[in-house]
């Protein structure tokens, strides 16, 4: 009788724990349950559904301003929206669409297998959160949803994906984006486009016309042919083109005929200060996206100071009228607060509506050859690590520096002469081209290389592009890059990027960004007393009189603390002029956008220097701060010596030799001048030094003052100026 009692008990036990089990299992999927609705929730709560493409929001302008509450730049928000048929478009408008945005859209269910795995590679790899962008994604961001790149936005983006493939044909949704989609400015639809950027119907484009709007789209601030930098606007073409020609809809031949073809634009309303607010724009858009940009009624404080700016712009157009007859078409002037980065004046070009130069392109961010302006970055770094102090003697004689694998490298002076032993003072005072290719050979070019990408320089790439010629401006640099640098050396040594922006807010008070000021904090690139150095030797007219004059236009009136340096290239494409207070900076640049050489005497003293002194004068005037000396005073680890005039070593107490003053770090004082005199080869036909080629029956050993400079050549003191040229061989053993 027991045994049917212990089955029972058995068969409850079992019961229990089935019920048990199915209850912990029944917890574990409520909880699962309860993550996914509350996931869900959070997700798609809110969210749009494809049939809401239709309806409207409000908008409201953004405003730029400059620092003094004036009205630079409305951004519109009055949308232009004319919708046209599929049908009554020409075959390769959709085809230019298709072609550069989703050449698979016909065939796929709105989503992109490549798209996805490129997507997820860089969301995981790279950290960088990006969708697979079908035409239908796109569709679906910019008509339904925002721009933030977020999980649950791109979760809201999938699903709506898949809702407006399931409601639509695809030529609805073709035909919806292309009516829809942002094209730039107030342009919402290819109708509107074409209208706003070539004065016609969409059904009238041409190939070329079609391709560029195309190109539109994926970033229509950045892209369009009237933006910051229209030269994006042409590339982004000729890219739609090329992927036209690979998807068979042209041809190689039409390919590149379209591509060669000029567009004429629409005229279009000019903002004040154009360049900059072009610019402006274009940074807004990258941070908050088009649609805050064009409807969210930014009100935006920038840094620019609208009467400046407009000084700045009418001596540019005069002073480049005077330039015509040596064949100087265009110029750009940006002007800079260097302790903050403010950015005072932006003038890309002398004239925006300028036809001859491209008035349009923004010079300001172009690359361009900087010549000798280039060189105090060179000298800094030598200053820096204690290669060479400012008394330091390099012999200017004829020199060729022999670098396997390459042909001799034979620099010239501007004024073609030789100077023999000359200090560093003068030679980056009168800018003599031979010492500062040593220098840089003492420096190294890869060193040279880091150093100017950390003052600022963005345009040098690989060490292995570039030779001694660097220090004479054989890399491209941009204006913007060289406020940056020179920057360093007026803000003693502290690096500034360069800012345009003091407020961002919306037209209901929300801010969104706001620049303070006084706690701006830079990054120090080299010290306090190697920029002044650098700052008082470029503002010393006497160690620069040799090549310009006693009273150039280097020499700002009331104002003997500037430091300026001059840039011209050997073939004269480029003429630079930047200078410097602790209060404002300059950089004036001249030429033609076609880098067609200037004719005649321009030079850095005749071509930018005319605008640089005008446009600085008057921005001290606004921005130097008054009852401080006009000398700028030497900091603790700078000491004062007298140095022989010859050698530039220490003189004796009292001075063995003719002496002046000079400035030096006190931890890398040169040696005291000890009348060295040694046993040297001369040749008795003309006097001077003996080289390895003279025969030997013309040479005698004799004795005389010498002395040898950073690279180890050895110079005569009281023999006559070398004539023939010595080879360096760099890098040096």
């Amino acid at each position: 009788m027991g045994k049917p009692k212990k089955r029972t008990k058995n068969r409850l036990l079992k019961f229990k724990n089935f019920l048990v089990s199915r209850s912990k299992k029944f917890k574990i999927f409520l909880s699962f349950l309860l993550a996914f609705v509350t996931l869900c929730v959070y997700l798609f709560w809110g969210m749009p559904t494809p049939f809401t493409l239709n309806s409207d929001q409000i908008s409201v302008s953004t405003k730029l301003f400059d620092r003094n509450n004036e009205l630079l730049y409305e951004i519109y928000t009055d949308e232009r929206r004319t919708p046209i048929k599929l049908s009554d478009l020409p075959p390769y408008v959709i085809e230019s669409t298709l072609a550069i945005e989703d050449k698979d859209f016909y065939t796929h269910h709105g989503f992109s297998v490549s798209g996805i795995t490129r997507a997820f590679y860089n969301t995981i790899f790279r950290g960088k959160l990006q969708g697979g962008s079908t035409l239908t994604q796109q569709f679906v961001k910019n008509a339904l949803l925002t721009q933030e790149r977020t999980v649950k936005r791109k979760a809201q983006e999938f699903v709506l994906t898949v809702a407006v493939e399931l409601a639509f044909s695809k030529d609805q949704i073709l035909e919806m984006y292309l009516n829809q989609i942002p094209y730039g400015s107030t342009a919402y639809g290819i109708q509107a486009a074409s209208e706003l950027y070539f004065g016609k119907d969409a059904k009238n484009l041409s190939v070329g016309e079609a391709a560029l709007l195309a190109g539109l789209p994926a970033a229509p601030t950045r892209y369009s042919p009237f933006g910051a930098n229209p030269k994006l606007a042409k590339e982004r073409q000729e890219l739609v083109l090329k992927r036209m020609n690979e998807e068979g809809f042209i041809d190689s031949t039409e390919e590149e005929y379209v591509k060669n073809e000029v567009l004429k634009l629409a005229d279009i309303e000019v903002p004040t200060a154009p360049h900059f607010s072009l610019w402006v724009k274009e940074l807004l858009v990258e941070k908050y996206g088009e649609r805050l940009v064009e409807k969210g009624g930014l009100r935006v404080t920038t840094t620019l100071d609208i009467r400046l700016q407009e000084f700045a712009q009418t001596i540019a157009q005069e002073e480049i009228e005077k330039l015509s007859k040596y064949n100087v078409k265009n110029a750009a002037v940006l002007v800079t607060k260097p302790g903050t980065g403010e950015i005072l004046a932006m003038v890309g070009s002398k004239d925006w509506n300028a036809q001859d130069e491209d008035g349009r392109v923004n010079i300001i961010f172009s690359k361009r050859q900087p010549g000798s302006s280039i060189k105090p970055l060179n000298y800094a770094l030598a200053l820096e690590d204690g290669k060479i102090t400012p008394s330091t003697a390099i012999t200017d004689v004829p020199s060729c520096f022999s670098v396997i694998g390459q042909p001799l490298y034979c620099p010239a002076n501007y004024d073609g002469t030789f100077h023999g032993l000359t200090q560093v003072r003068f030679t980056l005072g009168n800018s003599y081209n031979v010492p500062a290719v040593k220098v840089l050979a003492t420096n190294g070019v890869d060193n040279f290389i880091n150093f100017a990408k950390d003052m600022g320089i963005t345009t040098f790439e690989d060490p292995s592009k570039y030779g001694l010629s660097l220090t004479l401006g054989g890399g491209e640099v941009r204006p913007f890059d060289m406020a940056v640098a020179f920057g360093v050396f007026a803000n003693s040594g502290i690096k500034q990027n360069l800012n345009p922006l003091l407020k961002v807010e919306d037209w209901k008070g929300k801010i969104y960004q706001e620049v303070m000021i006084e706690e701006i904090e830079g990054t120090r690139i080299i010290s306090p007393d190697v920029a002044f150095l650098i700052s008082h030797i470029l503002h010393d007219n006497n160690a620069r009189t040799a090549a310009f004059g006693p009273s150039s236009f280097l020499n700002v009136r009331g104002h003997g603390e500037v430091s300026v340096k001059t840039g011209t290239t050997n073939d004269r494409r480029d003429n630079w002029t930047i200078g410097y207070t602790k209060d404002a900076l300059t950089v004036v640049w001249v030429g033609n956008n076609d880098n067609s050489p200037m004719k005649g005497s321009v030079s850095g003293v005749s071509g930018a220097s005319p605008i640089w002194n005008k446009v600085m004068r008057e921005a001290l005037e606004k921005y130097e701060k008054e009852g401080e000396h006009p000398w700028p005073k030497a900091p603790d680890g700078i000491v004062g010596k007298m140095v022989c005039w010859t050698t530039g070593l220490l003189a004796t107490d009292p001075p063995n030799c003719p002496a002046r003053f000079e400035y030096f770090l006190e931890d890398y004082l040169p040696e005291t001048d000890s009348g060295r005199h040694e046993d040297i080869p001369i040749d008795k036909t003309t006097a001077m030094v003996g080289r390895p080629d003279t025969p030997p029956e013309n040479i005698e050993i004799q004795n005389h003052p010498v002395f040898y400079d950073p690279l180890g050549t050895i110079f005569c003191l009281d023999c006559p100026l070398p004539n023939q040229t010595i080879t360096i061989k760099y890098p040096q053993n």
